[in-house]
């Protein structure tokens, strides 16, 4: 089991440590990594800006791949269309939800869900948002041949049906608590129908329309140059009325590029998903400010191959017991990073806190080497190497695989790495065949909303997320879904919490705070997780 023992660490992790700082902390600073930052009050919002802005040019690490919602998988592509494709319900900063295109959700009984749509509302092309539109846009996510990369929010929909000018009605076929809460996600965008029917695999890419109700519109997609964004002055909700005329996006996938962009003025803001080799220059920055936020997210290695070393639990039990997480935080992370006991972290506790706070504190993350070593020889010491997928141009991936490969060596285990391009790198979450040949990958993922069984339920056996076939808490997950009751879902949340961190079908390692560039001269986006599925640019305004 994976649970609290004695602090050391073994000599040849902090000999791999010592080597990353001397070498990675690449050459941005002569000083010790790390940042004095205060990881118990992370932001939710960056100082307001008031004036209106001309144009604000931002950065995504990769160019989406669409910006159809039901394809917004990935952090690009939702960066762009939460400020395009609202929501049903809407991601507030402080990590809660609120009404969104749906001013009110009831549930006459436990398989029955009820939608009011807002009124008033229309699309950039000046058509008003009607049911049929929200029946339309939840209804082709359903269904045994649905594309949608959200289909697990949809696996217990039965139907989805307009059943009044603005009310649209889903019937589940058992309960699920995910569900309603997903709505707040880019599984709950909103498209029109008529341009979505018209325009079909064409719909949200270089060649095709796109229509949503948000405060920016689609005017321009330059395929692999810019993606470009117009204030919509139509939007509905005017406590969102964009300050900003034109929101452009840059994909400069270089970090070190990058972050001399920021640091010249050329981009004036970016969202990194994992923090850049040049942090501490962006810290020390008098061009941009940088803010750390709250966040579902979490680093991990994901076993993907059940047939090799990491198929064992015994040898995933003991890579996780050698690896020194506190170390990753320090030297990979820079500081900004908590070692993580289990997979989900205290600000996705949106209910059941007490619960979540007594089951969190039952593990820990000190590693023990010399049970490691014990479970190894129990699993008969494998020679076979554990080959893990490494993303190309990121110093998190590369540093992270070079201290689980001196974990390994120090427990007799060879762990070997090969570099995916970026590009491809998402390829990994939904194509067998990109798996083909490796044992595990590196991902920073997430709940989509404050429920830790967001996270837990990708360990359903039925789940696309369960890489290894892993079925140890299928029952528990099962009753949690349809468990409404809070409290109770909670105790059962709880034990399957229990059981993944025990039986790691993933490994945990960190949680993430979002961190967020913005240049100087403005300011006031979202800091916090919100701005995946909520229009961040939205409040964005220029600083006197």
């Amino acid at each position: 089991m994976f649970t609290p023992k004695p602090v050391f660490a073994a000599a040849s992790l902090a000999a791999a440590a010592l080597l990353l700082t001397a070498c990675t902390a690449t050459s941005t600073t002569d000083e010790e990594p790390g940042l004095s930052l205060d990881l118990d009050n992370l932001a939710t919002t960056t100082t307001p800006g008031t004036e209106p802005v001309d144009e604000v040019k931002w950065n995504l690490p990769y160019e989406p791949m669409s910006l159809d919602p039901i394809y917004g998988f990935n952090y690009a592509e939702n960066t762009v269309t939460a400020n395009l494709c609202e929501s049903l319900l809407r991601l507030t900063p402080d990590l809660k939800t609120e009404p969104g295109l749906a001013t009110s959700v009831s549930q006459p009984d436990d398989t029955t869900i009820v939608y009011t749509i807002r009124e008033g509302v229309t699309f950039w092309n000046g058509n008003p948002l009607t049911a049929e539109d929200v029946a339309y846009s939840l209804g082709r996510q359903t269904g045994p041949d649905t594309t949608t990369y959200w289909s697990d929010y949809f696996l217990n929909v039965d139907s989805v049906t307009a059943t009044g000018p603005y009310e649209v009605t889903v019937k589940m076929k058992q309960p699920d608590v995910l569900f309603t809460q997903a709505m707040g996600s880019a599984a709950g965008a909103i498209v029109e129908k008529a341009a979505a029917e018209a325009d079909g695999e064409q719909f949200g890419t270089p060649n095709g329309n796109l229509q949503c109700t948000g405060p920016f519109s689609l005017t321009k997609w330059n395929s692999g140059k810019s993606i470009e964004l117009a204030k919509n002055p139509s939007y509905w909700d005017s406590a969102l009325m964009p300050k900003v005329e034109k929101l452009s996006f840059s994909f400069i996938a270089d970090e070190s590029t990058a972050v001399n962009a920021l640091r010249t003025g050329d981009i004036d803001g970016q969202y990194f998903y994992l923090p850049p080799a040049g942090l501490s220059q962006l810290q020390n920055s008098d061009t941009v400010a940088t803010a750390y936020g709250k966040s579902f997210v979490f680093w991990t290695l994901a076993p993907i191959n059940a047939e090799g070393p990491l198929g064992d639990q015994k040898i995933r039990e003991a890579l996780s017991l050698a690896v020194d997480r506190t170390a990753i935080a320090k030297v990979v992370f820079q500081g900004v990073a908590i070692p993580a006991p289990t997979l989900v972290g205290p600000d996705a506790w949106g209910y059941g806190e007490d619960t979540f706070a007594k089951a969190y504190a039952k593990f820990g993350v000190e590693p023990d080497i010399e049970e490691a070593k014990q479970l190894v020889a129990d699993a008969g010491s494998p020679k076979e190497p554990i080959v893990l997928a490494v993303q190309g141009s990121s110093a998190v991936h590369e540093q992270t695989a070079n201290l689980i490969q001196a974990a390994g060596q120090a427990i007799g285990l060879d762990v070997q790495t090969k570099v995916i391009p970026v590009e491809q790198f998402g390829n990994l979450y939904f194509d067998p065949k990109a798996r083909e040949g490796l044992d595990g990958f590196f991902t920073t993922n997430y709940a989509d909303f404050a429920d830790p069984l967001g996270v837990y339920s990708f360990f359903h056996t039925s789940n696309s997320h369960d890489y290894i076939g892993w079925d140890g808490a299928d029952a528990e997950i099962e009753e949690a879904l349809a468990t409404l009751d809070e409290s109770k879902r909670a105790e059962l949340v709880a034990t399957i919490q229990d059981k993944v961190t025990e039986g790691l079908p993933w490994i945990p390692l960190e949680y993430e705070p979002v961190t967020l560039v913005q240049n100087k001269r403005i300011s006031s986006a979202t800091a916090s997780f919100a701005y995946l599925y909520a229009p961040w640019a939205a409040t964005i305004g220029g600083v006197k």
